[in-house]
This record gives structure tokens, C-alpha cells and sequence, in this order.
């Protein structure tokens, strides 16, 4: 599994990148977490506002910051 998090680095994408790796921790969940900087690579994504959060090549999250329990939903379903 392959979890990004778009963004520049902003105190939100901080955030939601901390989020993911407490999150795959504590549930004992096998993902390579990659922070996405650059702007051309995010825009691919179609996101309009940071952060993003793309699990698996799908597009979850844009401009929010997730609640934990919406993040380990949606790696949950692309472990299916």
C-alpha cells in the first residue's frame, strides 16, 4: 500500500502526515508513506487545496484534514 500526502509543507500537510503514520502504527498497517511536493505531481491529482491524501492511486481527501477514523476507514477499504 501506498499512501501520499500532497502538499508544500504546510502546518496542515504536517499534520495530516503525522495523522497517517500514527495511524498505520497503532494498527500494525503495512504502507510506504510519501510526502508529495511538487506542484506539476499534486495537480495530477486534481486537488485544488492542500493537503491531499491519495491511498493507492485514488484521490481521498483534498484541503481538509481528516478525522482519524475517516483515514483508517478509507485504508481499510483499499486493503480489500
Amino acid at each position: 500500500m501506498v499512501i501520499k500526502i500532497l502538499g508544500t509543507g504546510c502546518p496542515r500537510c504536517k499534520k495530516l502526515e503525522e495523522q497517517v503514520k500514527k495511524i498505520i502504527k497503532e494498527n500494525n498497517i503495512t504502507a510506504e508513506v510519501i510526502k508529495v511536493t511538487e506542484l506539476n505531481e499534486m495537480i495530477e491529482y486534481g486537488i485544488m487545496a492542500t493537503p491531499g491524501l491519495v491511498i493507492n492511486e485514488k484521490l481521498k481527501s483534498s484541503g481538509v484534514l481528516p478525522k482519524d477514523e475517516q483515514i483508517l476507514n478509507w485504508i481499510k477499504e483499499e486493503m480489500k
